[in-house]
């Protein structure tokens, strides 16, 4: 709502963000906000939604050889999703130390990461037609829309041919919904669309995650070219 957007004005609202992620310990519950019992059923969710993009047609096959991680924390969903199904993932994360634990906790995975980059994403510019799939994931409620659209079309450009982006986030029932605990807002599909259209880019695909825990907010995963 009102709130939301007059908060992601403020010339704080990164500051409070990485001050906030400072603090939080790297390990999967801490990536998951405490929530860590989700990550199974997320996976599975995730997993299910990306794999037929990989394995239908080959006019329509997404390729398989590099993905990148956005926001990727320790490197949970590069473990459990990425690197299980492409040749190499790169990393981009803000917090050094969630990097550093990063090699660790992938274990051998880690040998097919191509690159680990600490940038926020609001900074970040990803190489030209370098990449198969980009995913994103509870991450771009920490970019204002102005950044976030401007990321989008940044991210267009890293894309291979035939490629696509792969967004994953929590939605709010209408409107945009901030979080003053970590700096973060929460928008709803309409506002999310809107942004994908100022981007230039379209969803192709669409599907909601099951088997999470009623109490918190309706997870959507959107592939868009």
């Amino acid at each position: 709502m009102a709130q939301g957007k007059d908060a992601m004005t403020k010339a704080t609202f990164y500051d409070e963000a990485k001050t906030y992620w400072e603090d939080i310990p790297p390990t999967v519950n801490g990536m998951l906000g405490g929530y860590g019992t989700i990550s199974s059923a997320d996976v599975k969710g995730s997993i299910k939604f990306i794999k037929p993009m990989l394995m239908c047609e080959w006019n329509e096959r997404v390729g398989s050889e590099k993905a990148l991680d956005c926001g990727a924390g320790i490197g949970r969903v590069s473990k459990h999703v990425l690197l299980p199904l492409f040749q190499s993932v790169d990393l981009v994360e803000q917090e050094q130390k969630f990097l550093d634990e990063a090699p660790s906790f992938l274990g051998e995975a880690s040998s097919n990461v191509g690159k680990y980059i600490c940038c926020g994403l609001q900074d970040f510019v990803p190489q030209p037609k370098h990449y198969d799939v980009i995913w994103c994931q509870w991450v771009l409620g920490h970019l204002t829309d102005e950044h976030l659209v401007n990321f989008f079309k940044r991210c267009k450009e890293g894309l291979k041919d035939g490629g696509v982006m792969c967004i994953k986030e929590n939605i709010s029932r209408e409107g945009v919904i901030f979080d003053e605990q970590d700096s973060s807002v929460t928008r709803s599909s309409k506002e999310l669309t809107k942004i994908f259209r100022k981007a230039g880019l379209k969803i192709f695909r669409e599907e909601v995650q099951r088997n999470f825990p009623l109490e918190i907010y309706l997870v959507k995963m959107f592939a868009l070219r």
